[in-house]
């Protein structure tokens, strides 16, 4: 007689991991610092602040007769815009870096093995907003007040010298830091929604820097209420020491440039969800 055994079952697949908010963020969190190019950009916008922030409290001369209308010499400086003097390099530099977080995956390929691994796509974006965010906030405010310190030295005894202490100061280099994490997330939110890093930096330079400049094209009724609202306008409000009579305030400009970066987030989770990568 011969003997049939039972077969064995087979043994039980390993289960396969949740997907979790948490684990999505640990995974972009280790891929930014996989990145030559995110530790390179970090490290010069540090440098490009701090720079700029020695040149121009060290060249400032106080306004005179000859000179009230040469460069940094006009009246309306205050030792705050001296030490912020690299405002727009800065945010081109964290602008450029959020852009290629999103982008450069689509460059690479890179992209299909990380929507494979988050099917649901939407926590990829803001996983990678929240963790450029929080490391840009975390940079620029630390270099803002490193440079306001330093411009200090070079401002001893002149009339715009100011102390930490002082009305409006710390206020102004917190909203440097604000400013310049949203500015990272919108560079995020244009590289998901074009997905081509030019493409991306381009359409950031254009709307932080050139669309300003636009508005002389436009009558005075108009450009008066546009030029206030535009998203480096608005942003700019967030860290003034001192606001002109047609500039929004702190929170206005905080919440017309949210504004702008959620529209741009919408915009770009839209197509990532109903778009092939």
């Amino acid at each position: 007689m011969t003997t049939s055994s039972l077969s064995e079952a087979p043994a039980a697949a390993t289960p396969v991991g949740k997907v979790t908010p948490r684990g999505v963020v640990r995974s972009e969190w280790l891929k930014f610092w996989s990145l030559r190019s995110s530790c390179i950009a970090l490290a010069a916008s540090l440098v490009v602040l701090l720079l700029f922030a020695v040149i121009a409290s060290a060249t400032y001369s106080p306004p005179t007769a000859g000179n009230s209308d040469q460069g940094m010499s006009d009246g309306s400086s205050d030792a705050v815009s001296l030490a912020l003097m690299g405002t727009p390099l800065v945010s081109l530099v964290v602008g450029s870096l959020g852009v290629l977080l999103f982008a450069g995956e689509y460059s690479t390929g890179m992209i299909r093995s990380t929507l494979t691994a988050v099917p649901r796509r939407l926590p990829v974006l803001f996983s990678k907003s929240a963790v450029v965010a929080l490391l840009v906030l975390v940079l620029t405010t630390i270099g803002a007040l490193m440079a306001f310190a330093l411009g200090t030295i070079g401002l001893d005894g002149e009339k715009i010298s100011l102390s930490l202490g002082d009305e409006g100061v710390l206020r102004s280099l917190l909203g440097f830091g604000v400013y310049m994490a949203l500015v990272a997330v919108f560079g995020v939110a244009l590289g998901a929604l074009l997905r081509s890093p030019a493409g991306g930096i381009s359409s950031l330079l254009g709307i932080l820097m050139i669309l300003p400049n636009l508005t002389s094209l436009l009558p005075d009724s108009m450009a008066d209420v546009l030029e206030p609202r535009f998203p480096s306008t608005a942003g700019e409000a967030m860290f003034s020491l001192h606001q002109s009579a047609d500039s929004l305030s702190p929170g206005g400009g905080f919440v017309v440039f949210a504004g702008w970066v959620a529209l741009a987030l919408a915009a770009a989770a839209f197509r990532l969800k109903r778009t092939d990568a």
